[in-house]
Protein backbone atom coordinates (compact mmCIF):
# COMPACT_ATOMS: atom_id res chain seq x y z
CA UNK A 1 0.00 0.00 0.00
CA UNK A 2 1.58 3.34 -0.67
CA UNK A 3 1.06 5.94 1.50
CA UNK A 4 -0.95 9.50 0.40
CA UNK A 5 1.10 12.20 1.29
CA UNK A 6 -1.01 15.54 0.81
CA UNK A 7 1.28 19.28 0.45
CA UNK A 8 0.65 22.78 -1.07
CA UNK A 9 3.84 25.38 -1.06
CA UNK A 10 4.09 27.82 1.10
CA UNK A 11 4.59 31.45 -1.09
CA UNK A 12 4.26 33.75 1.97
CA UNK A 13 8.17 34.42 1.54
CA UNK A 14 7.62 35.20 -1.97
CA UNK A 15 4.66 38.22 -1.70
CA UNK A 16 5.83 39.39 -5.33
CA UNK A 17 5.99 36.10 -6.88
CA UNK A 18 5.80 35.91 -10.58
CA UNK A 19 5.28 32.78 -13.04
CA UNK A 20 6.06 32.75 -16.36
CA UNK A 21 5.55 30.49 -19.55
CA UNK A 22 7.29 31.00 -22.72
CA UNK A 23 7.05 29.03 -25.82
CA UNK A 24 8.32 28.83 -29.40
CA UNK A 25 7.02 26.87 -32.29
CA UNK A 26 8.55 26.01 -35.41
CA UNK A 27 6.67 27.13 -39.10
CA UNK A 28 9.39 25.53 -41.26
CA UNK A 29 13.15 23.73 -41.63
CA UNK A 30 14.79 27.32 -40.74
CA UNK A 31 12.08 27.97 -37.43
CA UNK A 32 13.42 24.43 -35.98
CA UNK A 33 17.05 25.26 -36.42
CA UNK A 34 16.58 28.42 -34.55
CA UNK A 35 14.66 26.40 -31.85
CA UNK A 36 17.95 24.36 -31.46
CA UNK A 37 20.28 27.07 -31.19
CA UNK A 38 18.24 29.06 -28.62
CA UNK A 39 17.60 26.23 -26.25
CA UNK A 40 21.72 25.31 -25.21
CA UNK A 41 21.70 29.60 -24.94
CA UNK A 42 18.69 30.18 -22.97
CA UNK A 43 20.35 27.00 -20.49
CA UNK A 44 23.16 28.38 -20.42
CA UNK A 45 21.47 31.75 -19.54
CA UNK A 46 19.37 30.32 -16.35
CA UNK A 47 22.30 28.07 -15.15
CA UNK A 48 24.35 31.86 -14.80
CA UNK A 49 21.91 32.15 -12.06
CA UNK A 50 20.54 35.83 -12.89
CA UNK A 51 18.93 37.82 -9.95
CA UNK A 52 15.56 36.97 -8.78
CA UNK A 53 14.95 33.95 -11.44
CA UNK A 54 13.89 31.58 -9.00
CA UNK A 55 13.53 28.00 -10.76
CA UNK A 56 12.88 27.34 -14.55
CA UNK A 57 11.25 24.20 -15.76
CA UNK A 58 11.78 23.42 -19.43
CA UNK A 59 11.15 20.87 -22.20
CA UNK A 60 7.29 21.37 -21.85
CA UNK A 61 5.72 20.08 -24.82
CA UNK A 62 2.92 21.50 -26.70
CA UNK A 63 3.49 19.22 -30.32
CA UNK A 64 6.11 17.28 -31.72
CA UNK A 65 4.83 18.03 -35.67
CA UNK A 66 5.36 21.21 -36.23
CA UNK A 67 7.89 21.61 -32.44
CA UNK A 68 6.25 24.19 -30.02
CA UNK A 69 8.39 24.02 -26.97
CA UNK A 70 8.10 25.67 -24.12
CA UNK A 71 9.28 26.63 -20.27
CA UNK A 72 7.85 28.28 -16.88
CA UNK A 73 10.11 30.59 -14.60
CA UNK A 74 9.34 31.81 -10.90
CA UNK A 75 10.92 34.92 -10.31
CA UNK A 76 10.81 36.75 -7.03
CA UNK A 77 9.68 39.58 -8.84
CA UNK A 78 8.45 41.80 -11.74
CA UNK A 79 11.51 44.21 -11.32
CA UNK A 80 14.34 40.82 -11.52
CA UNK A 81 12.24 39.69 -14.13
CA UNK A 82 11.83 43.10 -16.26
CA UNK A 83 15.47 43.66 -15.41
CA UNK A 84 16.47 40.37 -16.85
CA UNK A 85 14.87 41.24 -20.13
CA UNK A 86 16.70 44.39 -20.14
CA UNK A 87 20.46 43.32 -20.22
CA UNK A 88 22.15 40.60 -22.32
CA UNK A 89 21.50 37.59 -23.77
CA UNK A 90 17.56 38.16 -23.51
CA UNK A 91 17.83 41.30 -24.83
CA UNK A 92 19.82 40.13 -27.99
CA UNK A 93 17.31 37.12 -28.52
CA UNK A 94 14.55 39.43 -28.15
CA UNK A 95 15.84 42.29 -31.04
CA UNK A 96 16.90 39.09 -33.42
CA UNK A 97 13.39 37.59 -33.04
CA UNK A 98 11.80 40.65 -33.70
CA UNK A 99 14.41 42.11 -36.35
CA UNK A 100 14.28 38.17 -38.18
CA UNK A 101 11.26 35.42 -36.95
CA UNK A 102 13.15 32.61 -38.86
CA UNK A 103 10.57 30.62 -39.37
CA UNK A 104 9.20 30.54 -35.60
CA UNK A 105 6.23 32.09 -33.75
CA UNK A 106 6.72 33.07 -30.08
CA UNK A 107 4.55 33.64 -27.26
CA UNK A 108 4.27 34.37 -23.25
CA UNK A 109 2.37 34.52 -20.35
CA UNK A 110 2.93 35.98 -16.95
CA UNK A 111 1.13 35.50 -14.12
CA UNK A 112 1.11 37.84 -11.03
CA UNK A 113 0.55 36.55 -7.21
CA UNK A 114 -0.58 39.79 -6.35
CA UNK A 115 -3.29 39.47 -9.13
CA UNK A 116 -2.89 40.82 -12.86
CA UNK A 117 -1.93 38.67 -16.12
CA UNK A 118 0.14 39.21 -19.58
CA UNK A 119 1.05 38.14 -22.51
CA UNK A 120 2.62 38.58 -26.00
CA UNK A 121 2.12 36.30 -29.02
CA UNK A 122 4.22 37.40 -32.23
CA UNK A 123 3.38 35.78 -35.86
CA UNK A 124 0.73 34.42 -33.87
CA UNK A 125 -1.94 34.45 -36.91
CA UNK A 126 0.67 31.96 -38.00
CA UNK A 127 -0.23 29.32 -35.25
CA UNK A 128 -2.35 26.40 -36.39
CA UNK A 129 -4.59 27.11 -33.20
CA UNK A 130 -4.20 30.08 -30.83
CA UNK A 131 -2.18 29.59 -27.70
CA UNK A 132 -2.76 29.91 -24.70
CA UNK A 133 -5.18 32.82 -23.54
CA UNK A 134 -5.64 33.67 -27.43
CA UNK A 135 -7.84 30.02 -27.38
CA UNK A 136 -10.42 32.19 -25.55
CA UNK A 137 -9.86 35.78 -25.89
CA UNK A 138 -9.92 38.27 -28.70
CA UNK A 139 -5.99 39.67 -29.58
CA UNK A 140 -5.26 43.27 -29.61
CA UNK A 141 -1.99 44.93 -30.94
CA UNK A 142 0.74 45.17 -28.37
CA UNK A 143 0.74 48.79 -29.20
CA UNK A 144 0.55 52.05 -26.61
CA UNK A 145 -0.85 50.99 -23.54
CA UNK A 146 -0.23 47.40 -24.18
CA UNK A 147 3.02 47.76 -25.57
CA UNK A 148 4.87 47.08 -21.99
CA UNK A 149 4.61 44.10 -19.82
CA UNK A 150 4.82 46.36 -16.80
CA UNK A 151 1.59 48.35 -18.58
CA UNK A 152 -0.08 45.46 -19.27
CA UNK A 153 0.23 44.28 -15.68
CA UNK A 154 -0.95 47.06 -14.58
CA UNK A 155 2.22 47.64 -12.28
CA UNK A 156 3.11 50.98 -10.94
CA UNK A 157 6.41 52.86 -12.06
CA UNK A 158 8.07 53.74 -15.44
CA UNK A 159 10.53 50.28 -14.92
CA UNK A 160 13.42 49.87 -17.72
CA UNK A 161 13.31 51.03 -20.86
CA UNK A 162 11.80 48.59 -23.62
CA UNK A 163 13.99 46.67 -25.66
CA UNK A 164 12.56 47.66 -29.02
CA UNK A 165 10.87 51.37 -29.90
CA UNK A 166 7.38 51.06 -30.73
Amino acid sequence: MIAISRQTADLSGYPDLIVIYLAMKAHSLRGFWALLKIGPAIKKAVNAQPDGLLYHEENIVYSLFPPHFGMRQYWRDFDSLEKWTREMPHMGWWKDLLARPQGVSFWHETYSIRGGIESVFLASRDFDSRPGLLAFAPDVDAKGSMFSARRRLQLQGEGRPPVVSE
